[in-house]
């Protein structure tokens, strides 16, 4: 079963940066950008990080949270929120149980050779960007949110 536009929202509970701990309830009945990244401190994963960090002043005024999700351990996302001065959550979800109900640890091939990894994914309330392409993302968030 497939997680697609309209669907309730899976429950998640996670530890994240800065001793944060985020999860559903939390936010229930606010809106909220969930998105999925592969790997803390890589290339792609900064730029689109640093583009989310940069477009909170806008998302705050409208009441709009971000909270970013990757597979990897606490130590290494709090060092890469540190680097980069993020002030949004980073959430580990080192079991596997949020990427699991969002559908975002897919079987993925490089060179012939398939693996699991975690698929570039946004999330808003409804809406749902899937294999993300990490320029101009943030702004096609920005956009939706205010249509909202």
């Amino acid at each position: 079963m497939s997680v697609a536009e309209g669907d309730k929202a899976p429950a998640f509970e996670m530890p994240a940066s800065g001793g944060r701990t985020v999860s559903l309830a939390s936010l229930k009945g606010r809106p909220f950008v969930l998105y999925f990244y592969p790997k803390a401190d890589t290339p792609g994963c900064t730029k689109e990080a640093c583009a989310f960090q940069e477009a909170l002043p806008q998302l705050g005024k409208i009441g709009v949270e971000v909270i970013g999700v990757s597979r990897d351990k606490m130590k290494p996302i709090d060092k890469f929120a540190e680097k980069y001065n993020l002030t949004f959550p980073l959430a580990s979800d080192e079991v596997g149980d949020a990427s699991s109900a969002y559908e975002t640890w897919v079987e993925k091939s490089m060179y012939g050779r398939k693996y699991m990894g975690m698929e570039r994914s946004t999330f808003l309330i409804d809406k749902i960007w899937r294999k993300v392409s990490v320029p101009g993302h943030a702004e096609a968030v920005m956009d939706a949110i205010a249509a909202l």
